[in-house]
């Protein structure tokens, strides 16, 4: 599985939890030196909808509409929690995740036909709050760069997250929408260990054009913030600091930080990866993992799911108040304008249209 596995995430493919049949792989004794293993190739596959924002009513969410151009993420981070809604499609939260990608191919048009319904109200849209918008397929199909070309016809105010400095190919609208009030970023930052990026990110930027790509969007005028998330305790939590700074110095204005959540198949995934890339401190991860959730790999109330509870977890927190202060990053979270969203005339008469059609 190694090899065929190189440059991914997931150490393995376990059939998706709605299937009424499994499959698991085991050890025939044959390696791979014994024969040639194909290497593991991402399918893109169109998917048919009939909406582009997603609403949701989560309390400890701060958007309650979004949208995600693609399902499933090359990034092939091991700890995403979005993995286990491939199951819903009878796919594998594992490798199929990162490597069977959908993708919508009218988003743009189907988000201006959204803005341009009498009954539509603005509120801001968050972009990339499932899987990551700027993922290597972006370069290809450039869905998220259609979804934000119409968010700025329309004026329409909204907030982007991703780990890619793919995010800086879009300066010429996320500069003037983030200096007219209407657009903020955020760029995921996991670790500054490029070896450890390697291996739990595996087609993710790295944690240098990150920092980067932080840079170009303040220089841009874009309101930036870094998340830290999520937090590993045993494994990256000792960077706390080093990155607030070195995003502070960056550009970045703001922070946040999610507790490592192990939700469905990820607990398991998440085990099988850190037993093969980090041995050495396996047990002693999921030890502080579990005293962050109750003693439980996960617990999902949604009144601590983000951040756990317990001594490990009020440490982190304790920390991340401590830092963001230093750094100058606990300013008010950047409020964007729904004031000034209006249909183009454009739109109007190409709707017109389709009306008369």
């Amino acid at each position: 599985m190694a090899e065929t596995a190189k440059g991914r995430g997931a150490r393995s493919n376990a059939t998706g939890r709605y299937e009424p049949r499994t499959s698991e792989a085991f050890d025939d004794g044959w390696t791979a030196e014994d024969a040639e293993v194909a290497p593991l190739r991402t399918t893109l596959t169109p998917e048919t909808a009939r909406t582009i924002i997603a609403r949701n009513t989560s309390p400890d969410i701060g958007f309650d509409r979004s949208i995600n151009p693609y399902k499933g993420c090359e990034h092939g981070c091991i700890y995403c929690y979005a993995r286990p809604s491939h199951a819903w499609m009878g796919l594998s939260p594992g490798l199929d995740f990162e490597s069977r990608i959908f993708f919508k191919p009218g988003a743009a048009d189907l988000l201006e036909q959204e803005f341009c319904k009498p009954r539509y109200v603005c509120k801001r849209i968050h972009i990339g709050g499932n899987t990551d918008p700027y993922q290597p397929v972006e370069r290809e199909l450039k869905s998220t760069r259609g979804i934000l070309e119409v968010m700025q016809r329309f004026n329409h105010p909204f907030s982007i997250i991703t780990k890619s400095v793919l995010i800086t190919r879009d300066v010429d609208i996320l500069g003037p929408m983030g200096r007219e009030g209407l657009a903020s970023a955020f760029v995921s930052i996991t670790t500054l260990d490029r070896k450890l990026a390697r291996a739990m990110e595996p087609r993710a930027s790295t944690p240098a054009k990150r920092l980067e790509a932080i840079s170009r969007l303040a220089d841009a005028g874009v309101p930036v913030g870094v998340g830290f998330a999520p937090v590993i305790p045993g494994l990256n939590d000792h960077e706390l600091e080093s990155i607030l700074e070195a995003a502070a110095k960056a550009g970045a204005i703001t922070a946040m930080y999610v507790t490592l959540r192990l939700p469905l198949e990820i607990k398991d995934l998440f085990r099988e990866w850190l037993a093969d890339a980090r041995p050495d401190r396996a047990a002693r991860v999921m030890s502080l993992v579990r005293q962050t959730r109750g003693g439980r790999d996960y617990d999902p109330d949604w009144s601590q799911r983000m951040k756990g509870t317990g001594p490990v977890a009020e440490l982190i927190a304790t920390r991340f108040r401590a830092a963001v202060k230093r750094y100058g990053l606990d300013g008010p979270r950047h409020l964007l304008d729904e004031s000034r969203f209006r249909v183009p005339a454009s739109a109007r008469k190409q709707m017109d249209l389709f009306d008369a059609a």
